[in-house]
C-alpha cells in the first residue's frame, strides 16, 4: 500500500500566491518592512517568503528577483510572457503620484473637499480620477517630485524595447493591484537622465486572455 506524501499539495504555478504577492511587493521597490505592514504579516514571513521565492527561482539575491520578469499563472498577461518585443508604444500621461502623510484624511480632502472622482482605496494607497489622468496617493514621507506614468498597451513590449535602448529599469514589470472584477493594474519604473523615476502603467481588462 503506498503512503500519501505529507503537507500540502504542489501548486500549479511557479510560486504560491503568497509568495507572489510578497514578490511584487520586492519588484515595486518596497523594503521589507513596508511589505509586512502593508501585508499585515511579520517581517519574518516577509523574508521566508522572498527566501523560498530565490530558491524556486535559482535566483541569488534580491536584486536579481526585483529584475525577474516572470508572470504569475493565473495573471491575465500570462499569455504574453513568451512574446518578442514590439514597436514601442507610450502612449499618453495616465497618472501623477502625490505623497500624503494621512492616507484617510487626504482621501477625503481630495474626494469630498474639492470633487475628485474616487476610484479605490488599498491600503495606504488611494486613486482619483481627474478628467481621464490619475491621480495617485501613496502614504509616506513627502518627495519634492511627482512620477509621470506612461500609459501603454504592452507593458512588457515596452519595457523590453526602452532597455534595449539603454534606459535603467528600477526592477521588471510587475502587478501592483487585481481589482474584484479581475483587471489587473500593471507598473514598471524606470530613470530619465537626471535619475529621476517615471513609469510605465497599462490596465488589463479581466477578459484579456
Amino acid at each position: 500500500m503506498s503512503r500519501r506524501a505529507r503537507g500540502r499539495p504542489p501548486y500549479p504555478d511557479v510560486l504560491t500566491p503568497a509568495e507572489w504577492r510578497i514578490v511584487e511587493g520586492v519588484r515595486h521597490g518596497m523594503a521589507n518592512r513596508e511589505i509586512a505592514r502593508r501585508r499585515g504579516i511579520s517581517l519574518d514571513a516577509v523574508k521566508f517568503h522572498i527566501a523560498n521565492a530565490l530558491g524556486k527561482l535559482g535566483l541569488s539575491s534580491r536584486a536579481e528577483l526585483r529584475k525577474w520578469r516572470g508572470v504569475r499563472g493565473d495573471s491575465a498577461l500570462k499569455t504574453r510572457e513568451a512574446e518578442m518585443a514590439g514597436e514601442l508604444d507610450m502612449g499618453p500621461i495616465g497618472q501623477v503620484s502625490r505623497s500624503v502623510s494621512d492616507i484617510e484624511a487626504a482621501v477625503v480632502w481630495y474626494r469630498d473637499t474639492i470633487g475628485l472622482a474616487h476610484l479605490f482605496t488599498a491600503g495606504s494607497i488611494a486613486f482619483f480620477d481627474c478628467g481621464g489622468m490619475r491621480l495617485y496617493l501613496d502614504q509616506g514621507e513627502a518627495k519634492p517630485e511627482s512620477i509621470l506614468y506612461f500609459r501603454t498597451a504592452d507593458i512588457h513590449a515596452a519595457h523590453r524595447t526602452l532597455e534595449e535602448r539603454g534606459v535603467a529599469f528600477e526592477g521588471a514589470p510587475h502587478m501592483i493591484h487585481r481589482h474584484e472584477d479581475g483587471a489587473e493594474e500593471w507598473m514598471a519604473f524606470f530613470k530619465d537622465p537626471e535619475g529621476r523615476l517615471l513609469a510605465l502603467m497599462e490596465q488589463v481588462p479581466p477578459d484579456a486572455r
